[in-house]
């Protein structure tokens, strides 16, 4: 039996509100941290405005997910292999370009996308901060969607506003909530339960808490170094936070339809926000 196509991906949304929660810092390990588990990994910079991803890696790609929609290249030249096998897709700039495609660059984009399906296991997709109409394409498109939040007075307001928004317009009722910087895992749990007491309130939707990443210097170092502290310092307490936190989010429910959820997560980023405005 020809088995192409048959296998599922799974697509993870990080996102959080504003900016200034460590997104990217948590995309970029989280998918080292899934990599060194056997999974194929592909980590996607959807920060359209600044693309964070390579600049945090000290990679300096030549092409982006532009160059693929305007035909000059295939989404396999795009690809920049990133630490630990992780393979990572850069930002294209101005989200215009994704949401007026012509019918062909739409059936190309999700076929370019359908061609490595089956050569990645997960998609961690790093989102802008903020509430744009991008974040929520990304996050809708996404089968997972990770909230990252931490103890900044402002984070658990941003991440409220942004889960009620998908909530209520969206129909998203299913979220995941990471802690970050925490100073204990108490906090990381204090965190948590200050955002569940707001949503259990006034919103119909399920929070689950993932666990917390430890505030540790070695991700300023790192980052000095311009490398993921999962790579640079294996040994370090938030690279070993990321280590279980890898093992939790490889135990997800994998998407239930055959085709995986690569196909559908381009169609819904595609459609957005046109087809919601003809309605």
């Amino acid at each position: 039996m020809n088995d192409m196509g048959m296998h599922p991906v799974q697509v993870i949304a990080v996102t959080g509100g504003k900016g200034g929660v460590g997104k990217t810092n948590v995309s970029v390990n989280l998918a080292l941290a899934l990599a060194d588990l056997g999974r194929r990994v592909m980590l996607m910079d959807a920060d359209l405005g600044l693309a964070n991803v390579d600049v945090l890696l000290g990679l300096t790609p030549k092409r982006t997910l532009a160059d693929v929609i305007n035909g000059e290249c295939d989404l396999k030249d795009v690809i920049i292999p990133g630490p630990g096998g992780v393979r990572i897709v850069p930002a294209a700039s101005g989200t215009q370009a994704m949401v007026h495609l012509s019918p062909m660059q739409h059936a190309g984009l999700i076929q370019a996308f359908s061609d490595i399906s089956d050569s990645i296991d997960v998609l961690i997709v790093d989102t802008a901060a903020g509430i744009s109409d991008a974040v929520v394409s990304f996050v809708r498109a996404s089968q997972e969607v990770l909230v990252v939040v931490c103890d900044e007075p402002t984070s658990i307001t941003d991440a409220y506003a942004l889960i009620k928004l998908l909530n209520r317009d969206y129909g998203i009722s299913r979220f995941r909530v990471l802690a970050n910087m925490a100073h204990s895992p108490q906090e990381g749990r204090n965190l948590f339960a200050k955002l569940t007491k707001v949503t259990d309130r006034f919103l119909d939707v399920a929070l689950q808490y993932v666990g917390a990443i430890p505030y540790d210097e070695a991700v300023r170092k790192a980052v000095q170094k311009q490398r993921a502290v999962y790579d640079a310092f294996p040994r370090s307490k938030c690279s070993l936070a990321f280590k279980s936190i890898a093992q939790k989010v490889d135990g997800w429910p994998l998407p239930a339809n055959p085709r995986g959820h690569l196909e559908f997560f381009v169609e819904r980023l595609i459609k957005q926000p046109t087809a919601d405005s003809s309605v």
